[in-house]
């Protein structure tokens, strides 16, 4: 290194500490990129430029990576620990090539001759700011805006954005690895830093997204769109054309749809949401975010489609993929958050706005679908929600499909980039509106969005514990395309405009594709545990050392037999987990002579049903055998996988579950056997049985687990009794007269889920038994009662608790 650099760096060393504050992407450096820090490391800048090493440094000492302004001593020769593929911009003139290929032929040299050395390669990317271009530059890009910016732009740059400062490592490349490829030294050297320029400015597109639409260019597009100018040949032709110019309809359509974004505001959210997060949660947790940098590494349109739970899911998932180091996508957002003052924030923070029904309306539709499919032709990353609104009960709702058709129907017109979607579980110790969401599913209306109702919810934040965000696999849309309907190109319609006939059950299978792997990321966390433990509790009451072990059961028995490669286990114990969740201060801790009891907080078991139900799904085939063990004690192997082959169809369809039929009788084997070897169940001539009541270790989890789906089992019990009862009924009577069952049941018996009669969970089931062919259908399209429906039944019944059998015999007058 000259004595000038070393000057440099010793000069510009406190101002840029003071100054800066340096962000690293990836957070597990180490775990995600294989950096070996024993190894030697050489890193590869953009820029020749003493800010971004100087940033660069306080990064990897903070990280405990060898430092990026020492040389590096290899087989006796010295070379810099950074290189950089141009020099800094004069204040006059282009930017100059440096001798980084020279450098990297010598280095290549050096590995054929000395087996002993490897040295790794590792691309750095440092960014300062997010702003992505402008249409129409102005002053501000005049004074920081460049790839690589003169000492004197730099100079503001820094002054300005060095608190938005993002050091962005990609894979480390083996040196030794690059000297054995074909070629000379000179050419490998060469084609890695045509390579390396092309990775940096990927890099740069994923972390500032594309140049900005001007509003009259997005106007222009969207007006000089065909499928917008048949819409309003035809809203002319009609009589509403005397009310309103079509023209002037679509620029006022736009004006209600179209975000506009501002990344300074983005930049000052991301303060305020920090200090939000730090107040109300003790942490955010993330996962598989790997695949969304991969994508965006790849060229790919990424489409985010997460599930829905609460209104902070707007703020958490913008925010994480912000720190993840990506550009904040656009976001579809309902039109009933379009109020003053958070609907212009929104729509500066990237919200574009949807009403809840296009119904009728050709010309909106025309517009919003051509707005659509500019975002994904100008490379912007998307942001909707396939359940459409937030779910109440903790559950996935079934999929409404509107958006994924468009997101379609563009890749059939032919989006010039790769087009994938990501699905996105997102997961909460605590969801802010799940009071309100319990009166709504109790029939009380949906309070409309408010000033008020916001900053009521700001001023009760506090002590939420953890969120999580999981990244799902992402779906390739043109590879789903091309599996699904082969030859689907031969089969378009010429107009293009026209729906072909094979896209609407294509979109319903991509649908409930998104569904089970977001599902398939699910995160465990302690509040949704303990409330599955409690509320599996004849008394929704457990001592603390009874809680504890069954938590560490059900690690186990998560770890053992995992659900899925995706869902995210935390690595604590059960003790930790517990007192995590207690600090919360959501559960009634008593005292007696024997020790600590933790209960629900008075009138509030009913709020836990709305966690467990996040991780149900994960318990639901476990719940099924030992349900089964405790029915009917002595039950054999294959008789749990045949009683799991009837039932399957319909608990994958209510709970979203990822696996195939065959998949899942696997699984149940697995779990079968992997339940023996934790206690939990033991095997005798006889067949199956539960562990004595004797057996402290596992005779409790056991019994827990076999009352973790005695809900759902009594909801299909009501539902096939009453068929049963009428042998034809319409679905519509079928649908009321369970849901009034269901409800009295609940009365009766104490039961905390508002979802056990919620109509649509209930229609949904139905669908499912007809889907699955247990039910047969009349002449006039009612339902009718089989000899399948009879073994199904007989099936249930054997998982239900006897009282409710009792009380199902006696249908007809607890209907009267």
């Amino acid at each position: 290194m000259s004595w000038m650099r070393k000057t440099l760096l010793s000069v510009f060393h406190y101002p840029v500490k003071l100054l800066v504050k340096d962000h690293n992407i990836p957070a597990n450096v180490e775990k995600e990129l294989g950096i070996d820090r024993t190894k030697p490391i050489i890193y590869l800048l953009p820029t020749n430029s003493v800010t971004d090493q100087l940033a660069l440094r306080m990064c990897t000492q903070r990280l405990g990576l060898p430092s990026p302004v020492k040389d590096v001593e290899l087989a006796g020769k010295t070379y810099p620990a950074s290189v950089f593929l141009r020099k800094t911009e004069p204040l006059f003139g282009q930017p100059s090539q440096t001798d980084v290929e020279s450098i990297f032929s010598d280095l290549f040299h050096l590995h054929r001759d000395h087996e002993d050395v490897d040295v790794q390669v590792v691309p750095v990317f440092v960014t300062w700011g997010r702003a992505p271009g402008k249409g129409k530059p102005g002053l501000s890009d005049l004074i920081a805006h460049h790839a690589s910016p003169s000492w004197l732009r730099k100079f503001f740059i820094v002054m300005f954005l060095g608190r938005d400062n993002f050091i962005n490592f990609s894979k480390a490349v083996s040196a030794r690895e690059m000297s054995t490829q074909r070629g000379t030294d000179d050419s490998i050297a060469h084609k890695l830093v045509r390579v390396a320029s092309t990775h940096f400015h990927r890099k740069r597109q994923s972390m500032t997204g594309p140049t900005l639409l001007e509003r009259q260019e997005l106007h222009n597009a969207i007006l000089g769109s065909e499928a917008v100018k048949r819409a309003m040949a035809e809203e002319s032709a009609s009589k509403k054309a005397k009310k309103q110019d079509p023209k002037e309809a679509v620029r006022e359509y736009i004006d209600e749809i179209a975000a506009d974004y501002r990344e300074g505001l983005i930049r000052f959210g991301d303060r305020i949401l920090t200090r939000i997060w730090n107040k109300i949660y003790n942490g955010i947790s993330v996962g598989h975010s790997e695949r969304i940098r991969e994508l965006a590494a790849n060229g790919h349109e990424i489409i985010y489609v997460p599930c829905h739970r609460s209104h902070m899911d707007y703020m958490l998932l913008t925010y994480v993929i912000y720190h993840e180091g990506m550009v904040t996508p656009h976001i579809a957002a309902g039109i009933n958050l379009n109020f003053w003052p958070a609907g212009p924030i929104f729509r500066r923070s990237g919200a574009f706005f949807l009403r809840r029904s296009f119904a009728g309306n050709k010309l909106y539709t025309a517009v919003f679908r051509e707005y659509l499919e500019l975002l994904f032709n100008k490379g912007y990353s998307v942001k909707y929600y396939p359940e459409g609104g937030r779910s109440r009960t903790g559950r996935l709702i079934p999929p409404k499909t509107g958006m994924l058709a468009m997101t379609m129907q563009a890749v059939l017109k032919g989006v010039q980039r790769p087009v994938s979607i990501v699905p996105v579980y997102i997961g909460y110790e605590n969801v802010m509106e799940v009071k309100s969401y319990l009166s709504e599913l109790k029939g009380s209306g949906k309070k409309k969005e408010s000033n008020l109702q916001v900053f009521s919810a700001i001023r009760k934040l506090k002590n939420y514990g953890h969120g999580y965000v999981n990244f799902g696999e992402p779906i390739q849309l043109n590879q789903f395309l091309e599996q699904s309907v082969p030859d689907w190109r031969e089969t378009l319609p010429a107009d293009p405009e026209k729906k072909p006939n094979w896209l609407t059950p294509l979109v319903n299978d991509l649908a409930h594709e998104v569904m089970l792997r977001i599902n398939r990321n699910a995160a465990i966390n302690g509040m949704a545990l303990i409330s599955l433990c409690l509320l599996s509790s004849k008394t929704q009451t457990m001592t603390e050392k009874e809680l504890v072990r069954v938590m560490d059961n059900y690690l186990a028995l998560l770890r053992s037999a995992p659900y899925s490669d995706d869902a995210t286990i935390p690595a604590s114990n059960g003790r930790t987990m517990l007192e995590e969740t207690l600090a919360l201060k959501r559960f009634d801790i008593s005292q007696d002579g024997y020790g600590t009891m933790i209960a629900p907080l008075k009138d509030a078991a009913v709020f836990l049903t709305y966690y467990r139900n996040n991780i149900l799904h994960l318990f639901a085939l476990p719940g099924v055998i030992l349900s089964a063990v405790f029915g009917r004690p002595g039950i054999h192997r294959h008789e749990i996988l045949r009683l799991m082959a009837a039932l399957y169809p319909l608990l994958q369809r209510e709970l979203f579950i990822y696996m195939t039929q065959d998949e899942a009788l696997a699984y149940t084997d697995k779990l079968i056997t992997t339940l023996l070897e934790q206690g939990m169940l033991t095997e005798m001539e006889q067949g199956l049985l539960h562990p004595p009541a004797s057996s402290d270790r596992a005779f409790h989890s056991a019994w827990l687990l076999s009352r973790c789906m005695q809900e759902t089992f009594q909801r299909y019990a009501v539902v096939l009794t009453i068929i049963e009862r009428d042998r034809v009924i319409s679905r519509n009577s079928l649908e009321r007269t369970s849901r009034q069952v269901a409800e009295r049941l609940s009365t009766l018996y104490g039961m905390n889920s508002p979802e056990f009669y919620d109509k649509n969970v209930l229609s949904s089931f139905i669908s499912a038994l007809r889907e699955n062919h247990w039910l047969d259908s009349a002449p006039d399209g009612s339902l009718k009662y089989s000899e399948e429906s009879d073994a199904l039944r007989q099936d249930v019944l054997s998982l239900v608790w006897p009282e409710i059998t009792q009380h199902l015999q006696n249908v007809e007058a607890t209907c009267g």
